[in-house]
């Protein structure tokens, strides 16, 4: 199945004051129409700014590009060819805090009709006119969604303030607006990170039941590997702007093969087992080690991780970029 989502060899970083960031360096990762995939990795690994080249959201004043594509629909996103019709319509954006993303002194109908006048698939090319048949189709479109992601009333609610919904009813409304436009990729950001742990499950059930029965492509990205288990079907773990492993979900949690994943996994809480922290820290990068970024925390690195960039491989979907990878089960 062709993918609708496809980042090659991308290489990118930021001009900043005190010299050059390299924040993505070398990533590579797909995405396939009803396929969710998440984005893990520890906060500062440039989950966040490869979304923002995925979007063709980054500040191009001070963004280089070293190597590498993203192709998004058939769209080059960072040369900007047909970028700007795709986003928002072909690829949409479900934020972090749906609080600060709704304008407070306006209705939630109001806001989301304003973005169903330019995003609604019912728009013509070119056209800017909002007839009133098109409005009503729009409206009961909207209605239509508020009820798929399970909010009651759904009219009476347009008729709220954002101030005066919960956190959960804001983002199923966020949700909504990511799915109105018929995108065939929608990229949640961290999605659940402010919400209480029972309301974070109901939200990655209404977002995989909605992304499964219209066959959208979701990339999820996300530091909490517990969310990642109940919605991903592969993982793609990244460290210091690196691919690190790409793997279905049972073998990302049994089998992982790169040892960052494996420091990873068991630095989580578990019945029976103390958590193990990974020592050292997350490399700037301002002055990123050279080759494998993971090895000056990696208890498996030889010489050759330190001079030598080690190539993305494997097979059966289960792909890693280590010299020394590991074997067998994760408690074994």
């Amino acid at each position: 199945m062709a993918e609708i989502l496809a980042v090659r060899d991308l290489a990118l970083g930021f001009h900043t004051e005190t010299g050059q960031a390299r924040v993505l360096d070398g990533v590579n990762l797909t995405v396939r129409p009803g396929e969710i995939v998440g984005l893990v990795g520890e906060s500062g690994c440039g989950k966040t700014t490869l979304a923002g080249a995925i979007l063709g959201t980054l500040p191009k004043s001070i963004t280089w590009v070293s190597h590498g594509s993203v192709s998004l629909a058939g769209a080059d996103m960072l040369a900007g060819n047909g970028a700007e019709e795709v986003r928002g319509r072909a690829v949409t954006f479900i934020p972090q805090d749906p609080f600060a993303s709704f304008n407070p002194l306006f209705r939630i109908g109001t806001q989301v009709m304003d973005l169903m006048r330019w995003k609604s698939p019912r728009r013509r090319p070119g056209r800017r006119f909002y007839s009133l048949a098109r409005r009503r189709a729009d409206r009961d479109a909207v209605i239509a969604m508020l009820e798929a992601v399970q909010l009651p009333q759904p009219a009476r609610l347009l008729q709220k303030y954002p101030h005066e919904l919960s956190g959960g009813q804001r983002q199923r409304v966020m949700i909504a607006l990511a799915l109105l436009p018929e995108p065939r990729l929608v990229i949640a950001d961290e999605p659940t990170t402010a919400l209480d742990v029972t309301v974070q499950a109901q939200i990655l059930g209404v977002l995989r039941r909605l992304a499964v029965e219209r066959g959208v492509a979701v990339l999820f990205t996300t530091h909490d590997l517990g969310a990642a288990w109940e919605i991903c079907d592969r993982i793609v773990v990244m460290y210091a702007g690196q691919t690190a492993e790409i793997a279905p979900r049972e073998e990302f949690f049994t089998a992982p093969r790169h040892p960052y994943t494996r420091l990873l996994l068991r630095s989580l809480p578990e019945e029976g087992r103390h958590p193990v922290g990974i020592p050292g820290n997350v490399p700037s990068p301002l002055a990123p080690p050279p080759a494998c970024r993971f090895h000056p925390r990696c208890p498996r690195a030889t010489g050759i991780c330190r001079s030598q960039r080690p190539v993305l491989g494997g097979a059966s979907g289960h792909l890693y970029a280590c010299h020394h990878p590991e074997e067998g089960l994760l408690d074994a």
